[in-house]
């Protein structure tokens, strides 16, 4: 058997033709299966740095993608055809779509538009290795994908979807592929992700904390840290979970973000046994900053910013390092006051000038705001930093065990020398990996930054990462309680795709969403059905073929119907289709554009009803609506790309060098009757099309609008 080796953090489209043209061998002839491996790197060593790698029975190996195809050509004569020397004049092209800019390969999309027209296949009048390597490579590309799904190219668009929907072992072989790259690079094994960890003192009881800052709404990153102290607290061991509000910063926190914060959390599924907030603890938090200046271990500082950091960065002590407890109590005391003179100053920890763990490096505790707090109003003008108040409140409220991301481990042993200054029981830290995705950042600043500046429509824009934004996209909590939990409480530090994150959802959505049809309006043409009744009528029929407990719809028919534009140019002259949830029709006439600009249009059809036809025979299915018999119901359908280009931002990248300028897709359509009972937030799905959440229902002079919602098949 042979072996084909796939970098799995390589560009796809450098490696999708191939893989699709390795398993449209297998469809033709079970016989010439391939073994897929895929290595967690960029490039393969062993292929001299290339993406792909097969290595056949006879030991010789092929590197890169056209000597690869060309090696499977060789191994497996079911791919050969009679058009082979066609066919291999279009495989050195593929690489002109593999390009991740869009000026690079629009020039190669318009030229297959134009080769694409009045044609079905790239080459002949079957399915050819031509075909799987242009369509892999973009689909691979994630700028070229994108151009096409925005329909504007009508020929290539028609002719993507329709090697798509004709061939479904493609999606499976996507998905398969995405799968099984995604569970290389996560290092997981099948049985999902281990939780015994061996937290210490377990036996002695276990209490945990979720401390959110409420300067912002609560993303994916914070529901891994909420969902997994709630696991230790209340699945793992019968202990106690503590949500305590670090609100320590009036510049930030709302109490919108603190209210939306508590209704997330209950969302999940998380249901705290004590709620507080740092601000009740100020009073003592100011009596343990006292003791620390008292005893020696905490001085008074009005060294500038930049020379602070510069100071640190060198480890060099500041001017102000040995200054008396006298003093440095009478600027607390300014500081507490708020006066002009306090403002100068903060308060910083005496605990070492040049260790190497620069977290160590005498680090600031306490600094003035004369902002009015949330909670406390105008009662302090000066608030304790989050390291200094997080490991004393910890240990008050009995906290046994802090689970804390592992972008805190530099500052562990600055959370152990505060209790052990103040002489405070111990609490135990156990770091867990922040779960980062491609295309994403989790920064509350900079997320705000898009909020402030309009570029998005708000903390719940369906494009964020916030809980609210893909909750409105079309998450289910189920799915996303899931996805996390699988992930568990590794320190492997990854970059997840979205990929498995919406593929999860998809199982959760899948048997309980109603089917429902749309039409695309642009180019959309009516139909005229021979055969059909006179008189309009409706039949009712299942919302789901599977699941009949979600009730019945009304579908109307007539002898007049919707079809899309891209559905009628792949018809041929009395071929027998299928007209989904009616029955088979032959395609009796079919009429074209005058336009010479565009005669591949499709501006009428006529088709003859063949009800005791095998749908099973025909290879095209296709939705559509009857213009009579019912209201036909108007919807915008919107899909969403990217946030950001780049799939990891670095440190020193500009967030603006890599925004995306176009992130939102909105199209028009028609839908059947039911929608209009749809209601704000239903998941349903519109065949052939996807699915979608509902995000404003259907009012009589406004359309409804839906978002789309990703299933793992697609790149966004």
């Amino acid at each position: 058997m042979a072996t084909l080796n796939i970098a799995s953090r390589a560009n796809q489209a450098s490696t999708f033709p191939a893989l699709l043209i390795a398993h449209h061998a297998k469809a033709l002839d079970p016989n010439a299966a391939t073994r897929v491996k895929f290595e967690d790197v960029d490039s393969l060593e062993s292929a001299n740095k290339a993406a792909i790698e097969l290595v056949v029975d006879t030991g010789s190996a092929y590197y890169g993608s056209e000597k690869v195809i060309k090696g499977l050509v060789d191994a497996y004569t079911c791919l050969q055809s009679k058009n082979d020397g066609l066919v291999t004049e279009w495989l050195p092209r593929t690489t002109s779509f593999t390009p991740a800019d869009f000026k690079s390969v629009e020039g190669p999309l318009h030229q297959l538009d134009a080769h694409l027209t009045l044609r079905s296949y790239v080459v002949g009048y079957t399915l050819t290795i031509a075909d799987l390597s242009v369509w892999g490579a973009i689909r691979g590309n994630k700028v070229a994908y994108a151009a096409v799904k925005k329909g504007n190219m009508l020929n290539v668009s028609r002719w993507f979807k329709f090697i798509d929907e004709t061939n479904p072992w493609i999606a499976e072989a996507i998905a398969l592929a995405n799968a099984q790259a995604q569970a290389k690079r996560s290092a997981k094994s099948s049985e999902g992700a281990s939780y015994d960890i061996a937290l210490p003192d377990k036996d002695k009881g276990v209490v945990t904390r979720f401390p959110p800052e409420p300067s912002g709404y609560l993303h994916i990153g914070h529901a891994k840290a909420a969902l997994l102290n709630d696991y230790f607290a209340h699945e793992k061991y019968s202990g106690t979970l503590l949500c305590r509000f670090d609100d320590t910063n009036p510049s930030k926190e709302k109490e919108e973000f603190q209210d939306a914060i508590v209704e997330d959390l209950a969302l999940m599924g998380i249901r705290p046994d004590r709620t507080s907030y740092t601000s009740d603890y100020f009073e003592e938090l100011y009596q343990y900053c006292l003791t620390l200046i008292k005893e020696g271990k905490a001085y008074a500082d009005d060294t500038d910013q930049e020379t602070m950091k510069k100071q640190r960065w060198d480890g060099l002590p500041s001017g102000r390092r040995d200054t008396s407890v006298d003093e440095n109590l009478a600027h607390f005391e300014e500081m507490k006051q708020g006066s002009a003179e306090g403002l100068r100053w903060c308060i910083r920890a005496k605990i070492s000038v040049d260790n190497p763990n620069k977290a160590m490096r005498d680090p600031v505790i306490y600094r003035c705001n004369t902002l009015p707090h949330h909670r406390t109003g105008n009662k302090w003008k000066m608030y304790p930093i989050y390291d200094f108040c997080c490991p004393i409140v910890d240990s008050m409220e009995g906290v046994t065990h802090a689970l804390r991301t592992i972008e805190y481990r530099d500052r562990n042993p600055q959370y152990d020398w505060m209790l052990e200054a103040l002489k405070l029981r111990k609490v135990h830290i156990w770091d867990f990996a922040r779960m980062n995705f491609i295309r994403t950042f989790l920064s509350k600043r900079k997320l705000a930054k898009l909020v402030e500046e309009g570029r998005v429509w708000g903390w719940d824009d369906p494009r964020f990462p916030t809980i609210r934004g893909i909750r409105r996209r079309g998450m289910t909590i189920e799915a996303l309680r899931e996805f996390i939990l699988k992930q568990g409480p590794s320190r492997n530090i990854v970059n997840l795709d979205w990929t498995l994150f919406w593929a999860t959802n998809k199982k959760v959505i899948d048997p309980v969403a109603p089917r429902h049809t749309a039409i695309a309006t642009e180019h959309s043409i009516k139909a005229t059905v021979k055969g059909a009744r006179l008189a309009p009528y409706t039949e009712d029929k299942p919302k789901h073929g599977k699941n009949p407990g979600l009730g019945t719809k009304k579908v109307a028919f007539s002898e007049e119907i919707l079809i899309e534009q891209v559905d009628a140019q792949n018809f041929q002259q009395d071929e027998e289709i299928t007209l989904m949830n009616w029955g088979n029709a032959f395609v009796r006439k079919i009429s074209h554009s005058l336009n010479p600009l565009s005669h591949s249009t499709v501006t009428a059809l006529e088709l003859e009803l063949h009800l005791q036809g095998d749908v099973k025979t025909t290879k095209q299915k296709i939705t559509w609506l009857s213009t009579k018999g019912q209201e036909l119901i108007p919807v915008e359908l919107i899909d969403f790309d990217y946030l950001i280009t780049k799939d990891i931002l670095e440190d020193g990248d500009n967030v603006e060098d890599f925004l995306n300028p176009h992130t939102e897709f909105r199209s028009e359509a028609l839908a059947d009757c039911n929608v209009a009972e749809l209601h704000k937030d239903q998941i349903i799905q519109f065949e052939r099309k996807g699915y979608f959440r509902v995000d404003r229902a259907f009012q009589h002079g406004k359309p409804a609008v839906l978002f789309n919602i990703p299933t793992g098949k697609a790149t966004k």
